[in-house]
């Protein structure tokens, strides 16, 4: 019932509301996640950006399974298996950017793409951890069975072979 396991990978481009590099960012996420569809992201509020309520502004996958421990593991050496301790959130969650797609193992430049950076979030989880998502009665987690930070970390470590920055 302790046992940490990976629930999903979040794969995110930053578009910033213009219309044709989202076309590219999903040709991006298309060709990285193997032919998974991207999902538009709309924007929650007006910014200071200039970008209206409800306007496109990046694109999103989901990843679970195998192809998120996969997708993982290409990541992080695009990074050179390096992250910053402050990448860890305190619930055991953690994310990363990579500057550029072409940093990623086996990916060449294209020129209708373009070059893009983009984020990648991954989510933890513990057996159990299903009741937060329960329709009928949502019920909390114990703290003692949440996924604290170090936690998380040793787990990156034991896992993917990733040094730790402080």
């Amino acid at each position: 019932m302790r046992e940490v396991r990976l629930e999903k990978v979040v794969v995110n481009v930053g578009c910033g509301g213009d219309a044709d590099a989202i076309e590219r960012a999903k040709k991006l996420i298309d060709m990285l996640t193997d032919s998974r569809k991207p999902v538009t992201t709309l924007s929650k509020r007006r910014s200071t950006f200039g970008v209206p309520k409800k306007k496109p502004v990046g694109v999103k996958v989901t990843l679970k399974g195998k192809q998120a421990m996969d997708f993982l593991k290409m990541s992080f050496e695009g990074v050179e298996n390096r992250i910053n301790a402050s990448s860890f959130t305190d619930d055991g969650n953690f994310n990363f950017g990579v500057k550029e797609y072409i940093e990623m193992p086996g990916i060449k430049y294209r020129h209708d793409i373009g070059m893009f950076g983009f984020d990648v979030t991954a989510t933890l989880k513990r057996a159990g951890f299903r009741l937060k998502y329960r329709r009928i009665q949502k019920k909390k987690i114990p703290s003692r069975h949440k996924i604290k930070k170090e936690e998380a970390i040793s787990w990156v470590k034991r896992n993917f072979g990733v040094e730790i920055v402080e």
